[in-house]
């Protein structure tokens, strides 16, 4: 039996997250702006048949997901996907996932907050463009900043409070979608190959297990809390994704649905309660996009703190690494996140970061499962009896075919993309290996 061993610094970290603040983490990461677009585009895709993806992609993500349980119940090193590839497959691969990792959750937070202005344009139109809008958006990652630098429990509680808020308005709109008549819709027609491509698009319904498994160092009891936690994040997201798509087509009808664009939803509360119903999914857009942002805000920081506590960035891995002495937080990581976060969703939209999304998310989860397959060969636990995946081997196995089979519905431009992060990431590897060589773990980094 291997143990890995956390630093001096990840001793300082608190585990302050139980069961429900992960799964309330888990829930807000995975769901942030994606439910109000999402519908509009699967409808497009695979007209009536839209519910079909959910449920094929709820089950490609719970094979993943299960695989994530087990490596989060085995490592228990802030880094999540980072740490769990780096201790299975060794330090380059592991860095690569941490890189991955972090720039994924950098870019999503991003993009997230930028159509968090837009959503909020609604209620005033100057949030829509220039100053009104960067500085807004200044607040709102200074704001979360500061309360997640104050420590891990102040965060947890803003990301639980904004779970309740989130979920009200969706629910209202499920609730009340079934009780009108149902608009006219083709027959549900697809193939493999429109499926594949679908689910290419739709895993960003289920995506962030990656990331709000960065704070495991803050876990209280990994081995049973994980899994816990992933479980009822992916029944409650799935189980709302599948409503919300069933309410918005029985509403409008899929031609409709697909032909509304990003507003869809709200067309369809509109066709539901009137004036009001459209409001409703406004002030629900807002919500659930902060709600993603500030669970981005408390899960990502902590893989650039990995990056820097393992001296894998240059000239500064000591600072990026430390530990706040009076809140055990990793307040320097947080602070550079955030702050960069800031200038890429005051500069940035949402477009040219989906193309990012789209494959790494999935060659980290690629990565992810063949280092469960590790973990277990070699018995590594973080303490006590870890959970595992019940099959064997069948699981894991059975996660890898489906991301590949998924993969190769992506694009030659998606893969390209990916290349290129790799390789800058690869470089950066070399540049610092002379450094990390002479990295020695402090109490304070």
């Amino acid at each position: 039996m291997t143990t890995p061993a956390p630093t001096s610094a990840e001793r300082g970290l608190v585990r302050a997250l139980g069961v429900r603040a992960l799964a309330a983490t888990t829930f807000n990461v995975m769901i942030g702006s994606g439910i109000f677009v999402l519908p509009a585009i699967v409808a497009g895709m695979m007209g009536a048949a839209a519910p079909v993806a959910y449920l094929a992609c709820a089950l490609a993500m719970g094979l993943i997901v299960l695989c994530f349980a087990e490596a989060g119940s085995r490592v228990s090193l802030t880094g999540g996907p980072y740490a769990y590839v780096g201790v299975a497959l060794g330090p380059f691969v592991g860095f690569l996932a941490g890189v991955l990792l972090w720039l994924l959750s950098l870019f999503a937070t991003a993009a997230v907050a930028s159509a968090l202005a837009g959503a909020a344009a609604v209620f005033w139109a100057p949030l829509a463009h220039g100053t009104p809008r960067a500085l807004f958006l200044a607040a709102v990652f200074a704001a979360l900043g500061w309360v997640n630098v104050r420590g891990v429990r102040q965060g947890r509680r803003v990301v639980e409070l904004v779970t309740v808020a989130k979920l009200l308005p969706l629910l209202f709109l499920v609730a009340a979608g079934f009780l009108v008549a149902p608009a006219a819709s083709p027959p549900p027609a697809t193939t493999p190959d429109v499926l594949g491509r679908t689910m290419v698009v739709l895993i960003f319904a289920f995506a962030g297990v990656e990331s709000a498994l960065v704070p495991s160092g803050e876990v209280r009891d990994p081995a049973r809390t994980v899994p816990r936690a992933l479980g009822i994040a992916m029944i409650v997201v799935t189980v709302l994704y599948v409503a919300i798509q069933l309410v918005a087509q029985r509403a409008l009808g899929s031609v409709a649905l697909a032909g509304a664009g990003a507003a869809g939803l709200s067309e369809a509360a509109r066709r539901i309660a009137g004036p009001v119903g459209g409001t409703i999914v406004a002030a629900g857009a807002v919500i659930s996009m902060l709600g993603h942002v500030s669970g981005m805000t408390l899960a990502t920081p902590r893989a650039l703190y990995a990056l820097g506590r393992d001296g894998f960035v240059p000239f500064w891995s000591r600072e990026l690494g430390s530990v706040h002495p009076r809140w055990h937080t990793p307040w320097i990581a947080i602070i550079v996140h955030v702050a960069i976060a800031a200038a890429l969703a005051i500069s940035a939209s949402f477009e040219p970061l989906a193309i990012l999304a789209n494959v790494s998310v999935l060659a980290l989860y690629l990565l992810c499962c063949i280092a469960v397959l590790e973990l277990r060969r070699r018995d590594v636990r973080a303490g006590g009896t870890p959970f595992r995946v019940p099959g064997g081997a069948v699981v894991p196995v059975a996660a890898i075919a489906v991301i590949v089979w998924i993969l190769a519905h992506a694009t030659a431009r998606e893969f390209a993309v990916v290349g290129a992060v790799l390789a800058v990431a690869a470089l950066l590897y070399v540049i610092t290996a002379p450094a990390r060589r002479t990295l020695t773990p402090t109490s304070e980094s």
